[in-house]
């Protein structure tokens, strides 16, 4: 399945991300199906920070490619998902990770104290 996802470029402290369209199973920097576009976060001009070929986007959306969370979010942004759609299954996403952490909870054993709070105490 295609996926699409950023890639990190740039350098230390001075993030620049390509986007593009890729294999899901290939890594973060691995090869690219079709470059779409790039994300500048530290451009000071709001019109400088992103350049998205906006068509292409599409046809890969319509042949079946499934952008990251982050990319569904700056679709959304930019009107190319339904961002109604997204925001719910995200709040989705957030009731059930809050659900498994209660069950998590209640599970435990009364008297023993979840790892991360022993590291706070001492």
């Amino acid at each position: 399945m295609l996926r699409i996802r950023m890639n990190r470029m740039g350098r230390t402290h001075r993030p620049f991300f390509r986007i593009n369209a890729v294999d899901q199973r290939s890594p973060r920097d691995g090869s690219v199906v079709e470059q779409l576009g790039w994300l500048d976060p530290r451009a000071k001009d709001a019109s400088k920070q992103i350049q998205l070929n906006d068509e292409r986007v599409k046809y890969w959306l319509s042949v079946g490619a499934q952008p990251s969370d982050t990319m569904n979010d700056i679709l959304a942004k930019r009107g190319l998902i339904d961002a109604d759609k997204w925001k719910a299954v995200r709040a989705s996403r957030v009731k059930r990770k809050l659900q498994m952490l209660e069950k998590a909870k209640a599970a435990a054993p009364a008297g023993a104290a979840p790892k991360a709070e022993e590291k706070k105490e001492g």
